[in-house]
C-alpha cells in the first residue's frame, strides 16, 4: 500500500461527487454534516474517531493529542446542545498537525475557527461548552453522520458532503476515481449532451413515456 494512499492525499483532488458516485448513499454522511465556514477546502485523511456521549466533549478534547498530523478527527455525539470544541481546541488540533474535524454534533467560537482557516464539519454552533466528565476508548468504530467509521478509514470532505472510503477498498476506490475523473475530462459538453439525451429518452421510452410535445410539434419540411 501506497503512503499517499496510506495518508489520504491522493484523495484530496477527489471530488466528494465522484466518491459518492462510486460508494454509493450507505457512505455519504447526511446532509447535516456541512462546512461550518464558506470556501473551506477539500480534505482526506485516515479517520480517528472519538464518541462523545451527549453533553461531555471529554475525550475529543483528549484527541487533540493523539491523533497524528494528517488524520481527520471524528466524532461521534448526535449532542447539538453542547460544544464538542472552541477555538482552543481547534487552534491546537490545527497546529499539531489535526487536517480536519469532522463532528456529528456542534462547536463554539466559529470567528476563531474561521480566521484560523480550520477546516470542521458539523452540525452547526453554540455557545455552551459541554463537560468533561465521560471517558470513552478511543480509536474504535464510531457512527457520524450515519455512516459507521472504523480507525483508518479514508474521509474526503468538501462543500457537498462528506464520504467515508472504507480502508480496505481504498486503493480500488482511487483507482476508479481517477479513471472516471479522466474519462470525465476528455469528454467536451456536446459529447455529453449527445450522450445523455440518447440514455434519457432510452429510458423514457422504457416506461412509457408518449412524448405529445416533441410529436406535437409543427413540421419545418417544404
Amino acid at each position: 500500500m501506497s503512503d499517499i494512499i496510506e495518508s489520504g492525499d491522493g484523495f484530496r483532488d477527489v471530488p466528494t461527487t465522484t466518491l459518492a458516485d462510486l460508494l454509493g448513499r450507505g457512505q455519504v454522511m447526511d446532509i447535516g454534516i456541512r462546512p461550518l465556514w464558506s470556501g473551506a477546502p477539500r480534505v482526506a485523511g485516515p479517520a480517528f474517531t472519538v464518541r462523545c456521549p451527549p453533553g461531555d466533549n471529554l475525550m475529543l478534547h483528549a484527541a487533540i493529542h493523539r491523533a497524528e498530523p494528517g488524520q481527520v478527527i471524528v466524532v461521534e455525539s448526535g449532542d447539538v446542545d453542547h460544544a464538542l470544541a472552541g477555538g482552543n481546541v481547534c487552534a491546537v488540533a490545527q497546529r499539531r498537525g489535526v487536517t480536519a474535524f469532522v463532528a456529528d454534533g456542534v462547536i463554539r467560537d466559529l470567528a476563531e475557527v474561521r480566521e484560523r482557516g480550520f477546516p470542521v464539519f458539523a452540525r452547526g454552533v453554540i455557545p455552551i461548552p459541554g463537560a468533561k466528565n465521560a471517558v470513552e476508548p478511543l480509536n474504535t468504530e464510531v457512527r457520524c453522520g450515519g455512516v459507521q467509521v472504523r480507525p483508518g478509514d479514508i474521509v474526503v470532505a468538501d462543500e457537498e458532503g462528506v464520504v467515508v472510503v472504507p480502508a480496505d477498498r481504498r486503493e480500488e476506490i482511487l483507482a476508479a476515481a481517477r479513471k472516471k475523473l479522466a474519462k470525465e475530462a476528455d469528454e467536451t459538453l456536446d459529447a455529453w449532451e449527445k450522450a445523455h439525451r440518447a440514455k434519457i429518452d432510452a429510458l423514457l421510452a422504457e416506461r412509457g413515456f408518449a412524448d405529445h410535445a416533441a410529436a406535437d410539434a409543427p413540421s419545418t419540411g417544404v
